[in-house]
């Protein structure tokens, strides 16, 4: 038994990795941290089995709260005519059109962000750049609904601009498509400020 006990301890040791530990504790968020001692912590005062279920609930929390404050809507503004995209081009925006810009997924925990959006009175278009869009889940999609509504309500046409492959299947699923009708749906923002301005004139 003397024996079995030591090389427990031993083996007790090496599964340890101490100095790994140490290593996250210096170098890591605080929130990985505590999510890291208190899951230590479980194991110790409780067993494994309830330690990673709070552990897997914890990080799955703070995953989601990482994701949704990456995620931002932000306004092509300009004071003069031209504007500059991320890559560096010129863009001109048509006279009495808006463009929004959304980057990182929407889903539940940041839907309300396209409450955010501010449309002025003399807008007639307003573009939604979605390329930067990875994922958008069903509570994303009312609020994106919400807008569209809001817009159409004040004649102003929205046109959604590069929708990536699964939002793009979550807003077909939903009728939303048929809804918006596929000539409001643009490729890319070029051909986006392309119907904007036909539309405009």
């Amino acid at each position: 038994m003397p024996v079995i006990a030591a090389i427990l301890f031993v083996v007790a040791y090496n599964m340890s990795e101490w100095r790994h530990f140490v290593s996250i504790c210096k170098s890591a968020p605080k929130s990985d941290i505590s999510v890291l001692v208190l899951t230590f912590v479980l194991t110790v005062v409780f067993d494994l089995v309830v330690a990673i279920e709070i552990g897997m609930l914890l990080a799955a929390i703070l995953f989601i709260k990482r994701m949704a404050d990456v995620t931002r809507i932000r306004p092509w503004v300009t004071s003069e005519e031209m504007v500059s995209d991320d890559n560096g081009r010129l863009k001109k925006i048509p006279e009495n059109t808006q463009v929004y810009e959304i980057d990182g997924p929407m889903f539940f925990a940041n839907s309300d962000k396209l409450a955010s959006i501010s449309i002025r009175d003399d807008v007639k278009v307003v573009v939604l750049r979605m390329r930067s869009v990875t994922a958008l889940d069903v509570s994303a999609l009312r609020s994106v609904k919400a807008l569209w509504k809001k817009c159409r309500s004040k004649d102003i046409t929205v046109i959604f601009s590069h929708v990536n492959k699964q939002p793009m299947k979550v807003i077909k699923k939903a009728g939303f498509y048929e809804q918006v009708g596929e000539e409001n749906f643009a490729k890319n923002i070029d051909v986006a400020l392309s119907k904007a301005s036909k539309i405009v004139k």
